[in-house]
């Protein structure tokens, strides 16, 4: 997000109180003096809310806070007349628009100079926002109100927050991940503490803290009630769903929940804050850091770790309540992996690979924000301090805000919701401000005796946490049906489903899910059974992402008139061929086959042989298209994708799998093009025929000379084929015609390293297609769910929804021109490029 925000200085705001907290008052000086000056806030970018409000606007807002302390010591800035305050109200407005909504909850994201409706604005179309998002915003807005008396900005925050509470899931009391900011309908169904919801929690607490109003801790202990309910698997935090609250929603945990021991300091219950942060500090001896997600046996799940604070946040509050030396150890050691792991020329770079220790380009302003300001409070002496830290509250991003504020222009009128709430048979659960001193009196060894039990936890693995996954893997019942030998074209095998409680799911590409439904099961057992069934199922794609991951292939089209310029984004395929052990690749003219599904015996050999075969996805196994295509004598094949508008941009990497027997007779390479690239095959066959690709694992650099004699060979082939045409009439023609034709763009090949996390649903599994397409791998051609590089959670796998596999291609758009004209007009200049990036 720093890249998004950098034209408003933002790592200089993000830093501005943490130079006070580290005595460093001179720099501070100078530094609000460069963002007066500097900073310009009426720009025309679109920026998150959310980051903005919590780095810039919170920056802004802790700045001018220790500036107005250090005025009244009388030493340092006293020439400051609330130049950050002015700043911090000018960009209140900015934000204002965002908030122009039914719901009160505000757009993801607004045009600083433009807002969110303006038609220059690029933005104001989005219909979700994650309930952090909308959450996070109290502290700050009700700050800039109370510093400035205008009270607007904490009604806007208040009633986002108002709007949350109130779609909450009545029966669990959960929310959501993500929330539609219209209708207010939940988008994602998981709950956690971790990311999408985090901050919304702790914002509730410290609403309470920093304004004195009762309502905010009222829903914070429901909140937190459920919490500990569901979400709580000492000393694991899992997903679970919120109309579901037993039922786990993944298999992994995401880093920014490393927060919530802090959180629990707060809020006064320390035996749960110990043992997660016990555990997730042995995740961090094993990697050196903590991964940016991680499963419930700790293994990695992504690899980043963009030197998040969240852990060292925790290990500062839990020194403060405790008094235990065990935690001045604890960041020793951060400070330590740090300095060895991450240190670089210019400052600290965040990994991208916690196993390999590989740097990524970045250093996030939270890192200075938060980072070293925990580090630093967690060794300072009293002594060591300008001033109390006691008189201020840490937002999200560790920015400083005076608790005065709670008496301070009291604009908001507050409303005793108390008897809206239920009550709560906890002890804890008083409407007072938690305090440590009194809950957990300052005794190391009790937090010991708590911690021990937990300091091999990583080696052994957690049993708690594992073992719902064990139960369906170990010497316990096995489901009637195995994930392995799950067939999407097996009608037994989806009664079978039909009587656990599973179900398919249509997504709008076209693509299948597993859900399961445990009300729509035929018994209790059967939904057992289940459960078991979906849980081995991912399971069994963890195990089959460690197996095998296989890169992007590229398709290249190198006649002419493209000479290697268009290069396709092509899935592997786990049988035939690796073209990586054969760095010439495959080259050949292409040839569509028929019938042209290649599921049964090819009707037109003499087109087909020593080309490369085009195909279309469905009704078979792969492999039973590629055997078809060999025997008829084709030195390659090309899957295209029968799902109408599937692109690789879009879409995770597709690797086909075999059917279950041994494919070591299949020797010619084979490749899968998603709809869009496939198309550009196939419109390029329409306006020119002859189409000569190359098949490979990655793009070749194309060669002048090449060029030259390809366009000599075209003319003469174009020659040829004119005498031919004229000779035979329409009939060449007629035939031309029956081939499939689409239209298309040109795409890059993609690198499977930067395909985004998705997000996993242990009730919720992506199949395959009848042809057994794994976006990872798969096993004896059963369609189980797989993973790519760098996203260790089920991914799609699609069922045969159409039996028809006759394609009408009168309809289709065919752009070729279109996509060809910027080249005819600067053909000289294509001819003198020299390299073509992939």
């Amino acid at each position: 997000m720093s890249r998004n925000l950098h034209l408003f200085s933002l790592t200089l705001i993000d830093t501005l109180d943490t130079l006070v907290v580290l005595n460093k008052t001179k720099e501070f000086e100078e530094a609000v003096k460069k963002v007066i000056t500097d900073v310009n806030l009426d720009n025309d970018i679109v920026v998150s809310v959310f980051e903005t409000n919590i780095r810039v606007l919170g920056g802004l807002l802790g700045g001018h806070s220790v500036a107005i302390m250090l005025k009244e010591k009388g030493e340092y800035m006293q020439w400051y007349n609330g130049e950050l305050l002015h700043m911090a109200k000018e960009l209140g407005y900015k934000l204002l628009p965002a908030f122009n909504t039914t719901s009160g909850l505000p757009y993801p994201r607004v045009n600083l100079k433009f807002g969110v409706r303006h038609p220059e604005a690029r933005t104001g179309t989005e219909t979700d926002t994650c309930t952090a998002c909308a959450g996070t915003l109290i502290l700050e807005f009700a700050a800039l109100s109370r510093f400035t008396g205008t009270s607007i900005f904490e009604e806007y925050a208040r009633k986002a927050l108002d709007f949350i509470w109130e779609k909450r899931q009545r029966s669990s009391n959960l929310v959501g991940v993500t929330i539609n900011i219209h209708t207010g309908d939940w988008v994602r169904k998981d709950s956690g503490v971790g990311a999408g919801i985090d901050s919304y929690y702790e914002y509730l607490l410290k609403a309470y803290v920093l304004l004195g109003d009762d309502s905010f801790l009222e829903r914070f202990n429901t909140h937190y009630d459920a919490i500990m309910r569901y979400i709580s698997q000492p000393p694991l935090l899992l997903d679970v769903h919120i109309h579901k609250p037993m039922l786990n929603a993944r298999t992994w945990m995401d880093s920014l929940l490393a927060f919530f021991p802090g959180l629990q300091v707060l809020k006064g219950d320390i035996r749960p804050a110990i043992e997660t942060h016990e555990m997730l500090y042995q995740v961090i001896k094993k990697h050196n850091f903590l991964p940016e997600a991680f499963t419930t046996d700790f293994r990695v799940h992504w690899a980043q770790h963009p030197l998040r604070p969240e852990f060292a946040e925790s290990t500062y509050f839990l020194y403060k309540a405790t008094g235990d030396p065990y935690y001045l150890e604890v960041g020793k050691t951060l400070i330590e992996n740090l300095n060895k792991y991450a240190r670089v020329p210019c400052g600290f770079a965040a990994m991208k690979d916690v196993r390999t220790g590989s740097h990524e380009d970045r250093m996030d302003s939270f890192f200075l924000a938060e980072m070293f300001k925990y580090l630093y409070l967690l060794f300072a002496d009293k002594e060591d301090m300008i001033f109390d830290i006691e008189d201020y509250i840490f937002t999200t991003e560790a920015h400083l805000l005076p608790l005065w504020l709670s008496t301070t222009n009291q604009t908001i009128s507050k409303k005793n919701t108390t008897t809206e709430y239920t009550e709560l048979d906890d002890s804890n659960f008083d409407w007072t401000c938690p305090n440590t001193q009194i809950l957990f009196p300052n005794d190391p060894m009790f937090a010991q005796s708590i911690r021990e039990p937990l300091k091999n936890v990583v080696d052994k693995s957690c049993p708690r946490g594992i073992s719902r996954v064990e139960e369906s893997l170990g010497s316990g019942p096995k489901p009637p049906l195995r994930a392995r030998d799950f067939m999407a074209s097996n009608p037994e095998h989806l009664e079978i489903l039909k009587k656990m409680g599973v179900s398919l799911i249509h997504l709008k590409d076209g693509r299948v899910q597993l859900v399961q439904h445990a009300v729509q099961a035929a018994s209790s057992l059967d939904a057992e059974d289940g459960l078991r069934f979906m849980q081995e199922m991912i399971e069994l794609s963890s195990q089959q992402q460690k197996e095998q991951q296989l890169p992007p292939r590229a398709v290249q089209i190198v006649s002419h008139p493209f000479f290697g310029r268009v290069v396709l984004t092509a899935g592997p395929a786990q049988f035939g061929m690796d073209l990586s052990k054969h760095k010439a690749g495959t080259r050949g003219f292409v040839a569509t086959i028929k019938p042209y599904n290649g599921c049964s015996e090819i009707t037109n050999p003499e087109a087909v042989k020593e080309k490369i075969a085009l195909m279309q996805r469905g009704q078979c196994m792969f492999a039973e298209k590629a055997r078809n295509i060999q025997k008829a004598g084709a030195i390659g094949g090309i899957v295209i994708d029968d799902n109408e508008g599937s692109s690789s941009d879009t879409a995770p990497l597709f690797q086909m799998a075999g059917d279950g027997k041994n494919t070591d007779d299949i020797t010619i390479p084979m490749l899968f093009l998603f709809n869009k690239e496939g198309n550009i095959i196939l419109d390029a066959i329409r306006e020119y025929e002859a189409v000569e690709v190359l098949l490979s694992d990655k793009a070749k650099d194309r060669d002048l000379e090449m060029e030259n004699m390809d366009q000599k060979l075209t003319e003469n082939d174009s020659h040829k084929q004119n005498a031919e045409e004229a000779a035979s009439g329409s009939q060449d023609v007629g035939a031309a015609s029956e081939e499939p034709e689409e239209g298309g763009e040109s795409s890059d090949v993609a690198d499977p390293g930067s395909l985004s996390p998705a997000n996993a649903d242990s009730a919720s599994v992506p199949i395959s297609h009848q042809d057994s397409y794994v976006p990872g791998t798969e096993e004896a051609g059963a369609p189980e769910p797989a993973c790519t590089s760098g996203d260790n959670q089920p991914q799609e796998q699609q069922t045969e929804t159409e039996s028809n596999s006759k394609v009408n291609w009168d309809n289709k758009v065919t752009p070729m021109e279109s996509i060809l004209a910027d080249w005819n007009e600067d053909i000289e200049a294509f001819e003198m490029m020299e390299k073509d990036e992939l």
